[in-house]
């Protein structure tokens, strides 16, 4: 090869990392799509909308949010896993996520291997509460209790296989009694038979609950995050009587496997100087959830690990997906 053809060569290779190099500085040059893979008005969509008014500032472009609900959550991560990996498409993560990874075998989408996860947005602590006429005033007085009457404690679930099942579960397994599952299409209606005193427990979100522990109408009884929650500093934690457990609702954000990593980078970046915000902390409160700053690789690992987890308690306590 010639010096002339040499130099050309390199020329049109200069060019090609340069035009690419300009079109990474460019992104974005239009709005973001961010799947929320439920319908708008839960927690899930909620805190999407606020941290995606938070990242927008910093992206220079509007984060709009695009609810998918159906199938548990998995049509939403599909339609993602499937999107081109050009930055312009986000997903909402969460523990519902991992739980349909937990108990499904086979998959249209590979929760590892087609997302990569910018990061987590925000934690919330799990309530567990109770029907004030339950005689018991913690967990210790519960698993008492249900010890003392084996099969007779009934808790309630927004689903088989849904998150506070598997977290319920947990407890049931590690606190070694016989507590009994009672499957409800929703929180509301799971709620509304605790109240009427036909289950006796139910693991759920904070906000679904506090107002009627606050009207005393319900009774709470432990959070299940490892640490007391900030929302409720006197109420102890289910790892104070059952060393070891740990369960809470957590959110965050995947974009699909092969977005260009300097793009991956810049998404991490905005994320994370949107939880400093006072106004996205206050706003996320309201949620009964935190910020929480966890970066790209340890909520890689974190969402690894949960699926394992979560597998193992499914299938050590027999529990398929519906």
């Amino acid at each position: 090869m010639t010096t002339q053809l040499i130099r050309a060569a390199l020329a049109a290779a200069l060019a090609l990392v340069a035009g690419g190099a300009a079109a990474q500085a460019t992104w974005p040059v239009k709005p973001l799509r961010f799947v929320v893979p439920y319908p708008p008005g839960g927690s899930n969509d909620v805190l999407s909308r606020i941290t995606a008014q938070g990242m927008s500032a910093g992206l220079g472009q509007p984060v709009v949010i695009d609810n998918r609900g159906g199938a548990g959550g998995m049509i939403g991560a599909d339609n993602v896993a499937k999107s081109p990996p050009d930055g312009y498409t986000l997903l909402n993560v969460q523990a519902s996520f991992v739980a349909n990874a937990a108990l499904r075998t086979k998959m249209v989408y590979d929760p590892l291997a087609d997302f990569i996860y910018i990061g987590m947005m925000a934690r919330g602590p799990l309530l567990a509460v109770a029907h004030p006429s339950l005689p018991a005033k913690n967990v210790k007085e519960l698993i008492a209790l249900a010890k003392a009457k084996p099969g007779q404690i009934n808790y309630g679930s927004t689903g088989t296989g849904g998150h506070n099942h598997l977290a319920t579960e947990l407890f049931r397994r590690m606190a070694n009694i016989n507590i009994v599952h009672v499957p409800y299409k929703g929180v509301a209606p799971a709620l509304t038979d605790l109240m009427g005193g036909h289950t006796q427990l139910v693991m759920t979100s904070l906000p679904s609950a506090l107002t009627q522990v606050q009207a005393g109408r319900l009774k709470a009884l432990a959070v299940g995050s490892e640490q007391r929650s900030s929302f409720l500093p006197n109420l102890p934690t289910i790892a104070e009587t059952v060393p070891g457990y740990a369960a809470e609702f957590w959110w965050g954000i995947a974009v699909p496997a092969k977005t260009p990593p300097d793009i991956v980078n810049r998404l991490g970046t905005e994320l994370a100087r949107a939880l400093q915000s006072a106004e996205v902390k206050q706003r996320f409160a309201a949620e009964g959830a935190e910020p929480a700053t966890m970066g790209r690789e340890p909520f890689t690992k974190f969402v690894a690990n949960e699926i394992t987890r979560w597998r193992k308690v499914a299938q050590e306590s027999g529990i398929k997906p519906e």
